[in-house]
């Protein structure tokens, strides 16, 4: 097969970085690092040790950036300017040691559920401004569609693709998990060709559960085919642990066989 797979976990965020050398024992070809809690980057410390991490262990890497009480589609403009300047920070010092960082689009927040417009239009500002850091950085952007709370901008493919639509340096991240909570797993496998960088884990369609593959009721038969035959780049599987990630391992390397 000539997909790597690499391994991340929210969940994570707050241990300790010894952890990480698991990825690597379990079969993985990389680390996707969340760069949120012990792991953001404009903390020095927590970069230095990153990036020591990945010096020691055979693991490529690519960056999930912060999302944590960010809004990119924010209509209060010191927010909007932070959420935009967090991003962008996290892809320049990402690009040490990457190629590819995914981002979460923005919500509508009370304000922005007044006036949905002038949001879409504020956040197609903030990914204009983050596709030119990442060119700049020979870095892919890549926003991920997210699934659950109807405030959530970019649920639907047809979404996803108008708003990257002419914006330079930034991509898609197809998430399987979040299209299973709006009942558009196969709308996304329809147009997968589109997709530079794929997220893959399982839930029964009502919450985020980040199951192991198998474990809720995402079709991986149909999944597995359209991967197979549609999409050649790096595979995330999400997971809470590298138990639940190894699962999800075996699983998906059976559909190359």
């Amino acid at each position: 097969m000539s997909n790597r797979i690499f391994f991340s976990s929210s969940s994570k965020v707050w241990d300790s970085i010894e952890w990480v050398s698991g990825i690597e024992e379990t079969g993985f070809d990389g680390w996707e690092i969340v760069a949120d809690g012990s792991y953001r980057f404009d903390h020095q410390e927590n970069f230095i040790a990153v990036r020591e991490a990945l010096g020691c262990l055979s693991l490529n890497a690519t960056v999930h950036a912060p999302y944590s009480d960010l809004n990119l589609a924010s209509l209060n403009h010191p927010i909007w300017r932070e959420s935009v300047r967090q991003v962008c920070l996290c892809i320049e010092r990402s690009s040490e040691f990457t190629e590819l960082v995914t981002f979460h689009p923005g919500y509508l927040s009370p304000l922005g559920k007044l006036m949905p417009s002038r949001a879409w239009e504020s956040q197609r500002e903030a990914l204009i401004e983050i596709g030119r850091c990442a060119e700049e950085v020979g870095v892919k952007a890549c926003m991920e569609n997210m699934g659950g709370p109807r405030e959530f901008l970019c649920r639907r493919p047809e979404e996803m693709l108008g708003t990257v639509d002419g914006i330079d340096g930034v991509g898609l991240t197809f998430d399987l998990g979040h299209a299973n909570m709006e009942g558009r797993v196969r709308d996304f496998l329809q147009v997968l060709g589109h997709a530079s960088h794929l997220h893959l884990h399982d839930n029964h369609g009502l919450n985020d559960e980040h199951l192991p593959i198998g474990e809720g009721n995402i079709d991986w038969d149909y999944a597995g085919r359209m991967v197979r035959s549609a999409y050649a780049h790096i595979i995330v599987v999400e997971g809470r642990s590298l138990v639940d990630g190894g699962r999800s391992l075996k699983a998906i390397k059976g559909w190359f066989r």
